[in-house]
C-alpha cells in the first residue's frame, strides 16, 4: 500500500490564520476565492469545517489538498458530498476524486494561484514545472473536481 502523505498544519496557521480566513469567509468575505468546506465526518457523522480554497478551473470547481491526505480529505472521500460555504451562500456538490494521472493541468492552474501560500508543500514544483515534475508529485495532492448535486 502506498504510504499516505500529509504536512500537519502549525500552531500558527491552525489557530490563527486558518480561523482569521473561516471567520471572514463565514461573515461572507471571500479570501482569494477562499470557502468553508463543510462535510460529514467519517467517524462522528458530525459536521466538520474547515478553510479551503475554491479553484475554478475550465469551467469547473476543484479543491486541491496542498498538504495531503489530511482529515478533510478523508471525509470528503468517505462522505463524497460536501457544502461550500460563504456567508449566509451554500452551496452543495458532489465530489469526484480524480485520478494522478489526470491532474496536471489543475495543478499547475492551483500553483499558478495559489503558489506564495502553498508552494512550500509542493516540493519546489510549480506553475512553470514540466509535466513529469508535475506528475512525480501529483500522488501527494488529492484532487477533486466538484459537481453541483442537483446535476
Amino acid at each position: 500500500m502506498d504510504e499516505v502523505h500529509y504536512r500537519k498544519p502549525g500552531w500558527f496557521t491552525k489557530r490563527v490564520f486558518n480561523q482569521l480566513v473561516a471567520g471572514l469567509t463565514k461573515l461572507g468575505v471571500s479570501v482569494l476565492g477562499s470557502r468553508v468546506l463543510e462535510v460529514k465526518g467519517r467517524k462522528t457523522g458530525e459536521p466538520r469545517r474547515v478553510p479551503v480554497n475554491l479553484l475554478m478551473f475550465e469551467g469547473a470547481y476543484y479543491l486541491v489538498s496542498a498538504r495531503g491526505t489530511g482529515d478533510w480529505v478523508r471525509n470528503v472521500q468517505a462522505a463524497g458530498e460536501l457544502d461550500l460555504v460563504v456567508g449566509r451562500r451554500r452551496a452543495h456538490y458532489r465530489s469526484e476524486e480524480m485520478i494522478d494521472a489526470d491532474k496536471n493541468p489543475v495543478l499547475r492552474s492551483y500553483l499558478k494561484r495559489w503558489k506564495a501560500e502553498v508552494g512550500v508543500f509542493f516540493d519546489g514544483v510549480d506553475a512553470g514545472s514540466s509535466d513529469s515534475e508535475l506528475q512525480a508529485i501529483a500522488a501527494k495532492h488529492p484532487v477533486f473536481r466538484l459537481v453541483p448535486a442537483d446535476q
